[in-house]
């Protein structure tokens, strides 16, 4: 059995980065996030990006993590990672991929994401996710099935590590461990949800140690769009080049009527 701790005193919300780089600007971390090209048991996801973001509970903070639609009790620590803002019609597909990977065993670290309006009120519970040693770890026990449709829609844990783990840099000092069966990786899995109603929303994914703050876990993500668009991303050029265009007009006609008032 592993010894239990205290979550302790509340600590200080920060962002960090260990992996080869940090999150893009306009996203938003508490605990430990940062970006990574193909590392150990998790290569580069099917979107042909060069690299992922990714979240852990290693050097994780008290109180993040949490599932939103209530705590299990007897988290410990953990990290959240939210997009920028954005907005979508109803109807609107949210798509993104998942790799969850774990050094620890069944029924102890979880993850989840999450939709959010902007008023912090949670509108859906994409999926949640919890170590298991067999079968699909979607969702947790008890949790309802997960609102996204992902494929493939068995996420079991994969690797069969022990008594060795799955290495993965994000894991810290666990990365290489394992405390028994379970720990291991889902793999890229794909999650796409349809917005119901047009409105402001974010995405919010969270990882949490559970009953201690020992064998830590992690998601990677990756390819998060709506219709296409990467939440927070600036305009494409050809938008730029109308709005350009759109100001010298208006900027001549100034002239023309200042010309003509002479």
């Amino acid at each position: 059995m592993k010894p239990i701790y205290a979550a302790g005193i509340l600590a200080i919300l920060f962002c960090i980065s260990s992996g080869a780089g940090t999150i893009p600007a306009g996203w938003t971390c508490t605990g430990n996030c940062g970006s990574s090209g193909a590392d150990g048991v998790v290569p580069l996801s099917p979107t042909g990006n060069s690299s992922y973001l990714w979240i852990s509970t290693a050097s994780g903070v008290a109180g993040a993590g949490v599932l939103p639609t209530g705590a299990l009790g007897d988290e410990t620590e953990g990290s959240d990672l939210v997009t920028p803002t954005f907005s979508a019609n109803a109807g609107m597909a949210l798509n993104f991929y998942f790799d969850y990977v774990t050094s620890d065993g069944p029924g102890y670290d979880y993850g989840w994401a999450e939709l959010f309006d902007t008023t912090n009120t949670p509108v859906a519970l994409l999926f949640s996710l919890q170590t298991e040693s067999s079968g699909s770890i979607v969702p947790i026990p008890g949790q309802p099935a997960p609102l996204a449709t992902l494929s493939p829609s068995s996420v079991p844990i994969l690797g069969g590590f022990p008594p060795g783990g799955p290495t993965w840099s994000p894991l810290g000092g666990d990365s290489g461990a394992c405390f028994t069966d379970g720990c291991g990786y889902t793999g890229w899995v794909n999650a796409n949800y349809v917005i119901p109603t047009s409105g402001n929303y974010y995405l919010e994914v969270g990882v949490t140690n559970w009953a201690d703050m020992q064998f830590n876990s992690g998601m990677a993500i990756d390819g998060v769009e709506v219709e296409g668009a990467q939440p927070g991303a600036a305009p494409e050029p050809a938008t730029f080049a109308m709005l350009g265009a759109g100001l010298l007009a208006l900027a001549g006609l100034a002239r023309f009527r200042s010309a003509q008032q002479r």
